[in-house]
């Protein structure tokens, strides 16, 4: 690719580091996207990272339903199967051990999923087997737009560029449509808890921008010292880089309302609590009265922690209901 517009690729995607080796000739390469969460130094003795969609805000029905799910239909020519897609969205990341998963995750899977329904290969619709996306997903540091975009320029792939397309048509949709939903109630009586007590992180799967949003529309971004998304890496990095090493395990506590909340807690030796999808209000108090108090008090065992995990696996199963 020419020099120039190589780097008129990178900035357009946000990428625009630069550097000279010694021969002269100007590299641009991508920035580290863990470079903030690598820079983080604590402040408290505890540490707590906190997801943001169906965790801290009731934002997970409306973006997957209204948004997510209408756009796969629209950019994918889903139409002749859209009620199999719908379900197929909504069971993969609302109602099942993959909630909460990144977005290209999610869309590989949802795909798995349609190409095996009978009804759908009955129609004779032809599901993509996304082998570009899969292998970019299996590769890339951070699963986001910028670095997707590089990817395309880089690439050329017409897949990846649709994928692109889909993924920022996603972002618009929200942009316009999930507006005025406020904190979970109960959510910022546990931030206030925590303040000055624990250094407090976003940790999410959602691009920066909405989270950025989201957080400063209600005026809650004023806790965190950073607000990672998936930019920044996955789940478990954000935990691994901002936190690992830097607090004693017992003293980073992740919470989440996702199974890949819980596996980004175990991958650091950290604690998790759950926010059970359907019953966050509850959850919420429950950390006001009972789970917040024990963590800052060295209390949080892992006995208290096992029984919480299992009442939370519980409610989300592994197989879809169509395949029972």
């Amino acid at each position: 690719m020419h020099e120039k517009r190589r780097l008129l690729v990178y900035r357009r995607a946000g990428l625009d580091k630069t550097r000279k080796p010694k021969g002269g000739t100007t590299e641009v390469t991508a920035p580290d996207p863990h470079e903030k969460l690598k820079a983080f130094q604590p402040r408290c003795r505890y540490f707590v990272g906190i997801d943001s969609d169906g965790c801290a805000f009731d934002t997970m029905e409306p973006k997957h339903k209204e948004c997510f799910c209408p756009v796969t239909v629209w950019k994918w020519d889903l139409a002749a199967v859209s009620k199999y897609a719908r379900e197929a969205w909504d069971f993969v990341n609302l109602y099942s051990k993959q909630r909460g998963c990144n977005r290209f995750h999610a869309l590989q899977f949802v795909m798995d999923h349609l190409r095996e329904r009978a009804e759908v290969v009955r129609r004779g619709v032809d599901i993509p087997l996304l082998k570009d996306l899969r292998a970019w997903t299996a590769r890339a540091k951070a699963l986001g737009n910028p670095e997707l975009q590089a990817e395309v320029q880089r690439t050329g792939s017409p897949e990846l560029t649709r994928v692109l397309d889909w993924s920022k048509t996603i972002n618009e949709m929200v942009g316009k449509i999930v507006k005025k939903v406020p904190p979970v109630p109960g959510v910022r009586e546990s931030l206030e808890l925590l303040a000055g007590k624990a250094d407090l992180m976003v940790v999410s799967a959602t691009p920066g921008e909405a989270l950025q949003r989201e957080w400063q529309e209600h005026g809650i971004a004023r806790h965190m010292a950073i607000i990672a998304g998936q930019e920044m890496g996955s789940k478990k990095d954000h935990l691994a880089v901002a936190a690992g090493g830097k607090y004693p395990p017992e003293r980073i506590l992740m919470i989440g309302d996702a199974p890949g909340d819980l596996k980004a807690a175990q991958a650091n030796g950290a604690l998790f609590y759950p926010v059970n999808p359907g019953h966050e209000e509850e959850c919420w108090d429950r950390f006001i009265k009972e789970a917040g108090p024990k963590f800052l008090a060295g209390d949080y065992t892992r006995e208290y922690e096992a029984r919480l995990i299992a009442e939370f696996d519980r409610l989300l199963p592994d197989m879809p209901p169509w395949k029972h």
